[in-house]
């Protein structure tokens, strides 16, 4: 996500209420807390429960001395500083199955997904969906055209077919993705093949539901370890058997 701008403008010293706050800036508040892995809801420039429920809890995470229904410069600079250490993805490794692997578990760990049971499954899903390679792939990748054969017969949502360590698939979640990082995915697409952008979304998508509405942590948490269940995260019960399998194979090398 790119810098702060609509939220700068508030003024120093003098707290402002979240309802009072413009549509832009709402808009900028809300992709940043979504972007730190906080439930705010839809990116719509409107005050609402989610909103004001995500903002409490990244107040309670930081340690802020604030009401949480209001933002000031202290909190807006802290958020600034958080956005900047989610942006620090560089120094991965993604030349080798084995770095790859590695930049998966510590992009978990910054994201709060820190259980060795839940990186065990993120790792599971992605050696799944990439059949074993950890490399992006597109969608129906094992044909001689994807691209030709997509555009023929998922024309419903085709250029915006899966791609990445994980399938992100659909306009409206391209959309979202591309707000989040800062890249034009709606024109460019064919991005979310690149690595740190797939990598981002593969664990973002876990930790706050995007793919499907279910979290990882409703499965799997320090109470419990659903490694059939967790499929529900990503596609149903497709294949939740093997990928539960795979989990167990990652759990033990971790």
């Amino acid at each position: 996500m790119k810098k702060l701008i609509e939220l700068m403008r508030i003024v120093a010293g003098q707290p402002t209420l979240l309802k009072s706050l413009d549509s832009t800036q709402l808009i900028e508040l809300q992709t940043a807390l979504i972007t730190l892995g906080y439930p705010a809801g839809d990116i719509d420039g409107k005050y609402g429960a989610k909103t004001r429920n995500a903002w409490a809890e990244f107040l309670h995470d930081t340690n802020q001395a604030i009401t949480q229904d209001t933002i000031d410069a202290a909190t807006i600079a802290k958020l600034q500083a958080s956005l900047d250490n989610a942006a620090q993805i560089q120094g991965y490794d993604f030349s080798s199955k084995a770095g790859t692997i590695n930049a998966i578990k510590q992009e978990c760990i910054r994201q709060g997904i820190g259980l060795k049971s839940q990186i065990a499954y993120v790792l599971a899903t992605a050696d799944h969906e990439t059949n074993h390679t950890f490399k992006p792939v597109t969608e129906a990748y094992w044909l001689a055209d994807p691209d030709a054969y997509l555009k023929q017969h998922h024309a419903d949502y085709y250029p915006y077919y899966g791609r990445g360590y994980v399938q992100l698939t659909w306009d409206y979640n391209y959309e979202k993705y591309g707000k989040l990082i800062g890249e034009d995915l709606v024109h460019h697409p064919e991005l979310a093949l690149k690595p740190e952008i797939a990598l981002f979304v593969l664990v973002h998508g876990f930790k706050t539901g995007a793919f499907t509405g279910r979290k990882i942590s409703d499965y799997i948490n320090a109470h419990t370890a659903d490694f059939v269940k967790a499929r529900y995260c990503i596609n149903g019960k497709d294949k939740a058997n093997e990928i539960a399998e795979l989990a167990k194979n990652h759990l033990a090398s971790l």
